[in-house]
């Protein structure tokens, strides 16, 4: 296994993210990768994010994750990059890119690590508005797409 888990600052490539998945044909027949942005609110505000998380837990938690993807699907490698610090309106917060030799487990497997990572990974977001600051509670419904597995 190549599995690839970064926790950074910078942006990302997500074409290059694609490449450096292809590398393992002709094993793979499926590539599946989901990335996540900054959105403006529901109420149509604008905001940033600031993200935090705990260093010693963090990379120990998503090898976890990705490890649980592993053993319940035929998957080959994995890639899960996850930005903190300040963050802007449409910048890229999340990368997970999963192969596979079919499309079905790369797809469980790509949705299966978005989903706990979104529940166990000890990140903590802030939103910033005009109107101020605020951090952002876990949704039930992250809780619930955790719980369907």
């Amino acid at each position: 296994m190549k599995n690839v888990i970064r926790i950074q600052t910078g942006d990302f490539d997500v074409g290059q993210e694609h490449h450096q998945l292809s590398q393992d044909a002709p094993h793979i027949g499926a590539i599946v990768t989901f990335t996540g942005l900054v959105r403006e609110l529901t109420n149509g505000e604008s905001t940033d994010l600031f993200l935090e998380h705990y260093p010693a837990m963090t990379e120990k938690v998503l090898k976890d994750i990705v490890q649980q993807a592993h053993e319940r699907w035929d998957i080959i490698n994995t890639r899960v990059i996850h930005r903190i610090g300040h963050l802007s309106l449409s910048e890229q917060i999340v990368f997970v890119g999963v192969n596979s030799a079919h499309r079905k487990d790369a797809f469980a497997a790509a949705e299966f690590i978005m989903d706990f990572l979104k529940t166990d990974a000890p990140f903590w977001k802030k939103e910033i508005t005009a109107q101020g600051e605020k951090w952002v509670e876990a949704k039930a419904s992250d809780t619930e797409a955790k719980d369907k597995w």
